[in-house]
């Protein structure tokens, strides 16, 4: 408003008649009709009226104390009238934002992963052991460094970022009547009045925003008392609405402050602004903030980074939109709680590697197969290799092993000279493997057969082995170097169950103890020869019916021990059957010697590592 000559009387008795006439206080009509929904020209005398009374009460000296008592009623009715109109035309023009408008991001696809029990064959290591833009801060900065980063900007610099969708909340007509009517209740002292109304009416509009992105009233004690499966579902929602809350809802309210306030006093738009989306805001990030904070466990670690990833993203685009200096404390919480996030999948990581390697049970899996334990911890890992890109920003310490627990028989060491040039976050995932190892290590020791402890710990390594292959970012990570050491070691147990099985086996077929000599003839002994078959029968058949119900769940390395121990029996039966038979066959009941053909012993290799019993007797050989 231009500053005009003070009003002459009769001016100011018009003024003083068209206030009064809308004083709803007196008259019907007042009460019944809104200015600002009739003529236009009704609206321009009510306002040029407003205007007189202003100026006239900024010229106080050439007005006398009833004068002055005058305009002072009669600018509290005209406020009193402008409120009312402020309300109604917000009123009138708010309307629920359309679903479609709330979509935030809608060509990208969550790369969220999901991680249970149900991974792992229903093991749970609890059950056992105690940026679109390119322009994101960097995931290890502390929250005083990410707020630095908006300390010059200016009111329309967040515009520039691409992510932000401004909605035009209120048509441009009614937006120009609120700015009129918001410069004349501020100017006559009724700024407070004016943002409290303006505030209610557009809270009331987010919380209808709110509603429709399914983002719940939920303390941090709330959120805290939820189950982690009814958790997951809330993060994957929580993440999509946040997206549209920061870059749609709380920038479009932005937008709206600055169209009706900026320029009429000194950050009265930023005022109304908080006024409006304070309490969301924070609403909002207690969420987060209740996940932060949380109990740590194994399982939460993927849905944590999720969360640390899109609030990392939503940053530049918090910063922008909570620019002022009386917003600041919105973007301090922003940041706190990603550092918080930070430090909770730190804590989260350093926990599951002490649970694994505590890990406590002691009853061996039957038939020496894959423990379950292998099966979590490898997926786990392999999930973890998925998020690399952003653990290799948080995590930026190596493993607490080495030296420190050097001569501790509880924990193994672990030679990081050997692993120079590897990151700390691939440190981490073979510090686990190397726990995990250490801890089978201790579980095949249990097993009261030594052939089934080797096989044990050759399926597990084994399995250890495919999955670092089956994962190129976990490959990438570990290194073939490593890689070629874990396939020596389930190579290594493989050797060592056959010679703790079939050394005892290929030890009756020698021809040691069978020849004798004397002073007339030397020969073979059929006594010590019967004695021979019928031990091999006895122990073979020993073997093979514990063996058959041995299990090596993969097939080829399955199908390889079997060749491998064909190529070890076969030959040896079928060389001291040549030499031998004929001894037996010419005496009495051969049949209760040679009880097996070659063909017989290569049909029950087939048998071994299946996982189920075989009949009490072998096939004989038939004649």
């Amino acid at each position: 408003m231009e500053a005009s000559p003070p009003s002459s009387p009769p001016e100011l008795d018009a003024a003083e008649r068209i206030i009064l006439r809308w004083d709803s206080t007196v008259s019907e009509e007042a009460r019944e009709r809104m200015i600002f929904e009739g003529h236009r020209d009704e609206v321009d005398r009510y306002l040029h009226a407003v205007d007189e009374i202003q100026r006239s009460m900024s010229n106080a000296s050439l007005t006398s104390e009833d004068e002055q008592a005058k305009l002072n009623s009669a600018i509290q009715i005209a406020m009193a009238r402008l409120e009312d109109e402020f309300r109604n035309i917000l009123l009138n023009h708010t309307s629920p934002i359309e679903p479609d408008s709330l979509n935030a991001d809608p060509s990208s696809s969550s790369s969220s992963h999901h991680f249970s029990a149900s991974n792992s064959a229903e093991f749970d290591v609890d059950d056992y052991a105690a940026d679109d833009e390119g322009s994101g801060t960097p995931k290890s900065a502390p929250a005083d460094e990410l707020l630095r980063r908006r300390d010059s900007s200016n009111t329309s610099s967040y515009r520039s970022t691409s992510s932000i969708r401004e909605l035009d909340l209120i048509p441009s007509e009614a937006v120009i009547d609120l700015r009129n009517i918001a410069e004349r209740m501020i100017a006559a002292g009724y700024l407070r009045e004016c943002i409290q109304v303006y505030g209610s009416v557009r809270k009331s509009a987010v919380d209808s925003s709110f509603r429709r992105l399914g983002i719940e009233k939920l303390s941090i004690g709330d959120v805290q008392r939820l189950e982690w499966e009814q958790l997951e579902d809330k993060i994957r929602r929580w993440i999509r609405a946040a997206k549209a809350c920061i870059r749609i809802v709380f920038a479009s309210e932005k937008k709206l402050c600055e169209q009706i306030f900026q320029g009429i006093g000194t950050a009265i738009d930023d005022a109304c602004f908080m006024e409006t989306v304070k309490g969301p805001a924070i609403q909002l990030f207690n969420f987060a903030e209740a996940i932060s904070i949380s109990r740590r466990s194994p399982e939460k670690l993927f849905k944590i980074l999720d969360l640390h990833d899109a609030l990392l993203d939503l940053i530049p685009d918090i910063d922008s939109v909570f620019e002022s200096k009386s917003s600041e404390s919105i973007r301090i919480q922003a940041a706190e709680i990603l550092s918080r996030l930070a430090e909770a999948a730190r804590g989260i990581l350093s926990e599951f590697e002490n649970a694994v390697l505590r890990e406590p049970s002691r009853v061996p899996v039957p038939g020496g197969t894959i423990h379950p334990l292998t099966r979590y911890v490898m997926n786990y890992i392999a999930l973890i290799s998925d998020y690399k890109q952003t653990l290799n920003e948080l995590i930026v310490s190596k493993p607490s092993t080495g030296s420190r627990y050097s001569g501790d028989p509880t924990t193994p060491d672990m030679e990081f000279a050997e692993l120079e040039g590897k990151t700390p976050l691939a440190l981490h995932l073979i510090w686990i493997i190397v726990i995990l190892q250490f801890n089978l290590d201790g579980k095949s020791k249990h097993y009261k057969d030594a052939s089934i402890a080797h096989l044990f710990m050759m399926n597990n390594v084994h399995y250890i082995v495919q999955k670092i292959k089956g994962s190129p970012e976990l490959r990438e990570m570990i290194g073939d170097d490593y890689l070629r050491k874990m396939t020596g070691k389930f190579r290594q147990a493989a050797t060592s169950y056959q010679r703790a099985t079939w050394v005892k086996v290929l030890y009756c077929l020698r021809d040691e103890g069978l020849h004798v000599s004397g002073s007339f003839s030397s020969g073979v002994s059929k006594s010590a020869l019967r004695e021979r078959f019928k031990s091999f029968n006895a122990i073979f058949e020993e073997v093979h019916r514990a063996q058959a119900t041995w299990l090596v769940p993969d097939s080829q390395l399955r199908e390889e021990l079997r060749i491998s121990i064909s190529e070890k029996l076969i030959p040896a039966y079928r060389s001291f059957l040549g030499r031998f038979r004929s001894h037996i066959e010419s005496g009495k009941h051969p049949e209760n010697y040679i009880k097996y053909s070659v063909e017989d012993l290569e049909t029950a290799v087939l048998d071994f590592f299946e996982g189920y019993p075989v009949s009490q007797h072998l096939r004989r050989r038939s004649n």
